[in-house]
């Protein structure tokens, strides 16, 4: 099959959609295309440091690359946000004053990125050594060298951890930055950076952060890069996330493991024990059947419901895909679905499988659960629901291990561990800087735009509003298909340079 340079049927796509395109976005587009190499090597050599949330060292590592990203590109007052906790990952700073500009834009974005287990990727892959695909390895895409002359194909794929989550971000909002200033096209807004470097821990500090520099990060609005593009493929534009937070259970049986030949039958199984109350928690079409689990859901407006019900629907498209028959909640489409409160199971664990089976009965079953929230729910409550249930099924619940004076009194026994959440936000549709953001987004891909009142993942903007009574708005620029927090994320190439011209029109509204 003839290749194509992506750059050039992007332009040629989006000519013939807007007779009317305007000499600036012309500019960014040719930045793009002239500077392909360039970008795609510093993002690269970014991609190489491990980002893991909980490797604060590695994480400093990154925010220094990102500091001298910045200060390459002319952004002033570079520098370090530091919690009031020493030793945590900072936020990076920096900003742009336009004379004469009276509002102010703060972009957002992060560079840690979750766990790996590099067992897990495919065998040709390091998670921190990029790789240049062709396509999606699962549908044939072969490794390729990165061309000497710079020249990318669209729907090739850059393999590594955090490549679309979300040092992807990070790099379209700073490319954008530096098409405008080598376009001399001067930005409408005054700019500001703030690069979170513990969102997938559950951003502990920010709170900390938000709250010391408050002055510093006044705005008329934070521009939240992060998450995929819709599943149809459209951009999309979204005004809210979901809250999260995780519960830690742990069902107790016998102080040692059991033949379960001599013992089956007769010694209980925290296994199965596990399982039923599991089981307990959702019926037969995906409702949450714990008490009260929905019931202070603030229900969408009238206009944001008028919006969800023009998102496109792919609920077919990704059965296909994923390789599903049927849904979790029947009649629900996927959009609908995720502007509900959740209750998923992250992982489980008991005992041995594989070749490491054994007929043995276990002493103790252990579960993740992940909670997603939405407006209306507070994250301690929501936990406190999940508790109440289990001990409505006739558990013990502790927070320690087991004495054995406890294992005497309590025939069922779980220790429950309850994790730090956040809650859920949503920014009203109709205040009159959202009208100017959709405008410029649109104008990058005019009729591809799907605007959603609340993206399915979760973010901490309840903090942003909270502490700095900000005004957020998510517009993600990765692929969906792009394996984020899992083994083998990737981003498409096309996705990181629509990102920038995003972006880039983000920061040319006047």
């Amino acid at each position: 099959m003839k290749k194509w340079i992506f750059f050039f049927l992007l332009s040629i796509s989006i000519t013939q959609s807007v007779p009317a395109q305007t000499t600036e976005s012309l500019k960014i587009r040719a930045y793009g295309n002239d500077n392909a190499g360039s970008i795609i090597k510093e993002f690269t050599n970014f991609l190489t440091l491990p980002n893991v949330a909980t490797d604060t060292p590695g994480l400093k590592k990154n925010a220094a690359f990102i500091m001298g990203m910045m200060r390459k590109r002319g952004i002033q007052k570079v520098q370090l946000l530091n919690a009031a906790t020493a030793g945590t990952p900072p936020a990076v700073y920096g900003e742009v004053l336009v004379p004469g500009a009276k509002r102010t834009l703060i972009f957002y974005a992060h560079y840690d990125g979750q766990p790996v287990n590099p067992a897990q990727w495919a065998a040709e892959l390091d998670p921190f050594t990029p790789k240049l695909f062709s396509n999606v390895i699962d549908k044939g895409g072969k490794n390729l060298p990165f061309p000497a002359d710079g020249k990318y194909e669209s729907d090739w794929r850059i393999y590594a951890r955090g490549a679309s989550d979300d040092k992807a971000g990070i790099a379209a909002i700073l490319n954008a930055y530096e098409a405008l200033t080598i376009s001399g096209i001067r930005p409408g807004y005054n700019l500001k950076f703030f690069f979170e470097g513990e969102e997938e821990a559950g951003s502990p500090h920010l709170n900390e952060i938000l709250e010391k520099y408050q002055s510093l990060l006044q705005s008329d609005l934070w521009i939240i890069c992060d998450g995929p593009v819709h599943q149809s493929g459209k951009k999309q534009i979204v005004f809210g996330v979901r809250g999260d937070t995780n519960l830690d259970l742990t069902v107790y049986a016998s102080k040692r493991p059991l033949h379960s030949g001599h013992y089956g039958n007769w010694a209980p199984n925290p296994a199965m024990m596990l399982v039923k109350l599991l089981s307990s928690m959702k019926d037969e079409n995906g409702r949450v059947t714990i008490k009260g689990f929905y019931d202070d859901v603030t229900p969408l407006s009238a206009f944001e419901r008028k919006s969800l019900n023009e998102v496109p629907r792919v609920d077919e498209q990704m059965k296909t895909e994923l390789g599903i028959h049927s849904v979790d909640m029947q009649g629900v489409s996927l959009s609908e679905a995720i502007n509900q409160p959740s209750l998923n199971i992250n992982g489980m664990q008991s005992g041995n499988v594989g070749k490491m089976a054994s007929n043995q009965i276990p002493t103790y079953a252990t579960a993740v659960l992940d909670l997603r929230l939405v407006i209306g729910n507070d994250w301690k409550r929501q936990q406190q629901k999940v508790i109440d249930h289990i001990e409505s099924e006739g558990f013990y619940v502790t927070d320690k291990n087991p004495t054995d004076e406890e294992r005497q009194k309590h025939s069922k026994i779980i220790k429950v561990i309850g994790k730090d959440g956040m809650n859920a936000q949503r920014t009203s549709m109709d205040l009159p800087v959202i009208q100017e953001v959709i405008a410029a987004v649109r104008s990058t891909s005019p009729n591809q735009l799907v605007i959603q009142p609340t993206m399915g993942g979760s973010l901490p903007l309840f903090l942003f509003e909270k502490y700095l009574n900000a005004k957020t708005i998510t517009i993600p620029i990765a692929n969906h298909d792009n394996n984020q927090h899992a083994e083998n994320e990737n981003i498409r190439i096309g996705n990181l340079f629509d990102g920038m011209e995003i972006m880039a029109a983000l920061m040319m509204i006047r």
